[in-house]
């Protein structure tokens, strides 16, 4: 009765809750409280669940293994995702465009990204908004300067785990390069591999709404989207001018500057 109850409801949020323990836990998140603190970096969470898949990054263990292929994950949504490949099974789809996905959390976050200008996660040091949580932890390093990923081999350090990676690519020869088999490119994340195979097959599955043209990325979606606005965000310092895309201004200002009499391209007039 009490997971159709919801009768625990936080009070800052009002977001609301089947077990008192879940909103214990999420009350967390509103007051800062991080119990559980890794003994090696030092690291803290506000689970212990959290703590425990955290600790598998210094261990390497890697409990979850696939049965089609050798290969291990270190979480078990991580297992399920690659399990998919085998299958080819997605079937999560957008109802705004034909893009399908092979677990539902690819499913929102292409929503938040591709259709939606919600930014739900903000910086509490300055303020900025993000649309995802990983963007969010991406962006409080930048205030923190925090290199917690070190090298084995040499003195460099890393804020992210995925930067240490493709030094040891790259660097060291350590790790598996991820190959395309139409143009043998290599690529250090699979990520990057995905988005360049697209390319190659000609797959552009995200498309504009209000032109249904495609494209391969959600980014280009939406760099491509100011296209059917007269929304102009972007400021020229110097001269005052608006134009729509980032790269615009940038170009312009550099320009601007220079005409007014700048010696530095991106100084702006007090």
């Amino acid at each position: 009765m009490n997971v159709h109850s919801n009768k625990y409801k936080c009070t800052e949020c009002g977001k609301c809750f089947s077990h008192n323990r879940d909103l214990t836990v999420h009350n967390r998140i509103h007051s800062g409280e991080k119990p559980f603190e890794c003994t090696v970096c030092g690291k803290q969470f506000t689970t212990s669940g959290g703590l425990v898949r955290h600790s598998r990054i210094h261990s390497g263990d890697k409990p979850y293994k696939c049965t089609e292929f050798d290969k291990a994950f270190s979480e078990s949504g991580s297992l399920y995702k690659h399990m998919s490949i085998h299958t080819g099974d997605k079937p999560y789809k957008c109802l705004q465009c034909d893009a399908s996905f092979n677990i539902s959390g690819n499913l929102q976050r292409h929503k938040r990204y591709v259709h939606s200008n919600k930014r739900p996660y903000d910086c509490r040091l300055c303020g900025k908004w993000f649309k995802s949580s990983h963007n969010l932890k991406c962006h409080v390093y930048t205030h923190t300067v925090a290199k917690l990923y070190s090298c084995s081999h040499c003195s460099d350090c890393f804020t992210q785990l995925g930067h240490l990676k493709a030094h040891l690519l790259k660097s060291h020869n350590e790790g598996t390069w991820f190959i395309c088999h139409i143009c043998q490119k290599k690529f250090s994340c699979n990520a990057y591999l995905k988005v360049h195979l697209r390319r190659c097959e000609g797959v552009k599955p995200y498309v504009c709404s209000d032109c249904l043209k495609c494209f391969c990325t959600a980014f280009e979606v939406r760099q491509h989207l100011p296209t059917h606005s007269d929304y102009k965000q972007f400021c020229c310092g110097s001269c005052g001018g608006y134009f729509k895309h980032k790269g615009n201004v940038v170009h312009h200002f550099k320009k601007c500057s220079v005409r007014l009499g700048f010696t530095n391209p991106f100084a702006v007039p007090v």
